[in-house]
């Protein structure tokens, strides 16, 4: 059985430098799709990725920008991108060295299926 993030999931997958991607909850960080190469701790990234979007979020809200749109961790090891809207985060993990231009364009076009 599909879901509506089957598609998107298996788009962004396929991407260079992409080791998974996940739609989690905002608030507790549950993986609700994923689809993760082997070895990727989907569990912890999820549950990393809602804590930092919801947190980003409030801050955003807290100091008068607004809703926020697209947040990108950095680290030795690799980035991981997030997007959100409605109490769901859409989540790609990534290489060090992964273009991320081209995947914020496809993750900011999947948030309409987050309505």
């Amino acid at each position: 059985m599909t879901s509506p993030f089957t598609a998107v999931l298996g788009s962004l997958i396929r991407h260079r430098g992409v080791s998974g991607c996940l739609v989690v909850g905002e608030r507790d960080g549950m993986i609700v799709e994923a689809n993760l190469q082997i070895g990727v701790k989907g569990d912890a990234i999820a549950a990393l990725s809602a804590s930092l979007y919801r947190k980003a979020r409030r801050s955003a809200l807290a100091a008068g920008f607004g809703e926020a749109g697209f947040f990108e961790l950095t680290a030795d090891g690799g980035r991981v991108c997030a997007v959100g809207r409605n109490e769901l985060v859409l989540v790609v993990i990534g290489e060090p060295g992964v273009n991320v231009g081209i995947i914020r364009v496809e993750m900011l076009r999947a948030l309409e299926l987050f309505q």
